[in-house]
């Protein structure tokens, strides 16, 4: 008997959902964003989020990059330099403004607000200081969705943006503690480090983060003693393994820190409140057993800081002396370095900008990717921050339920 062919099974909708699947796959298109990087107001902020290189590559993708006049020039950028990469440099910050995002290195302040659309995503650091309350209601009485870049998290759980200041700031505070020991800036005269036949000075660190990470090796480098304290046994065994060697360690026991803050030379406060669960790690009587002369680097002073006695300057007056100890109290520590911090910073934001308009726009981006998500502490005009609704009496509700909802 002859072998019959079945006939070919007829599925009347396999020709409509075939080719329809295929369609929205290949024809999914980027979305043109337009970024708008004003120049920052306060002149003590050197660093620009983006490098002429970076608007280069995101320009080819498609992308509008609108850049206030002079914004690079304190990190040695011009004009020239971003505008044949296709930035479009404009005169004022109104122009700026109108972009759909605004990516800037400081937080706004408050009289920028006024420019602000409703509805417009800004991306920028979070500082909280006396006017971070107003600030926050400015943003939400314009429904604006902000996000913190400090704040944002990558694909391992970690933190990029702080990661790559971190690292920054923590040598860059071995580097300004040696200014300030030595005569030049007023100090004891005394050089941060050892040589033969003299005792190396001792540096005391807060925290065994990354900027402590970073702060312990440069310090080490230099041939001064180290000692780390952390609440955490755990980071404490995993900086001595980074570092490959043996380090004075403790977790926070009062009496001794007390007695090492007695003989230090230099203390550096890394710990946010966020992570001391409030208050001061260093009290102010803490401070008044220390050495004249000896030096205090606050780098959580954005955060409130660790140390009661610090109080926050900018670059153009940093330091100042309270019970004859130096105090070193910036946010932006690593504006001393603008143009490495802004090539670091760049190296962050180029593939988040390139996500958004893969994404389809921020919204839609917030909604598929939880790390981003994580820097948002307003949505809409809500506040989404649990600490800045109790810090500020100010309600706030969970992001994670506002995107279900989206």
């Amino acid at each position: 008997m002859g072998r019959v062919s079945k006939p070919t099974p007829q599925f009347p909708f396999s020709k409509g959902l075939m080719p329809q699947e295929e369609m929205l796959e290949m024809g999914k298109k980027n979305k043109r964003i337009t970024i708008g990087i004003p120049k920052e107001a306060d002149t003590s902020e050197c660093r620009i989020p983006l490098t002429p290189e970076a608007v280069e590559m995101l320009v080819e993708e498609g992308h509008e990059i609108i850049i206030e006049k002079g914004a690079g020039n304190l990190a040695n950028y011009s004009d020239s330099n971003y505008s044949e990469r296709g930035g479009q440099i404009v005169e004022t910050p109104q122009e700026v403004f109108k972009s759909e995002i605004i990516l800037k290195v400081a937080p706004l302040q408050l009289n920028e607000t006024e420019y602000l659309k409703e509805s417009q995503v800004i991306i920028t650091s979070l500082h909280l200081n006396s006017s971070a309350g107003q600030y926050l209601r400015n943003l939400m009485q314009k429904r604006i969705t902000a996000i913190a870049f400090e704040s944002i998290l990558d694909q391992d759980g970690a933190y990029p943006l702080v990661r790559a200041m971190s690292s920054i700031a923590g040598n860059t505070s071995i580097l300004v503690a040696a200014e300030y020991l030595s005569n030049v800036n007023k100090g004891k005269g005394v050089m941060l480090g050892g040589v033969t036949g003299i005792t190396p000075t001792e540096v005391v660190i807060l925290g065994a983060g990354t900027a402590a990470e970073f702060a312990a090796r440069a310090a080490l480098g230099l041939g001064a003693t180290v000692k780390v304290f952390d609440d955490s046994i755990k980071r404490l065994t995993d900086l001595q393994n980074i570092l490959g060697q043996r380090l004075y360690t403790s977790i926070f026991h009062s009496k001794v820190l007390e007695k090492v803050l007695k003989t230090a030379d230099v203390v550096i406060g890394t710990l946010t409140p966020e992570e001391i669960k409030g208050g001061f790690i260093v009290s102010e009587e803490l401070v008044k057993l220390m050495k004249k002369g000896s030096v205090i680097i606050d780098l959580s002073i954005d955060k409130g800081g660790c140390f009661e006695t610090s109080e926050m300057r900018d670059n153009s007056n940093p330091a100042f002396i309270k019970h004859d100890v130096i105090h070193f109290c910036i946010p932006n520590i690593t504006s001393r370095v603008a143009r490495t911090a802004s090539i670091a910073m760049s190296n962050v934001f180029s593939p988040i900008i390139t996500e958004i308009g893969e994404a389809g726009g921020m919204k839609s981006l917030l909604k598929d990717d939880p790390g981003i998500r994580h820097g948002v502490y307003i949505f809409n005009g809500i506040l989404t921050n649990d600490y800045l609704g109790r810090l500020y009496n100010i309600p706030s509700r969970d992001i994670n339920l506002l995107m279900a909802a989206f």
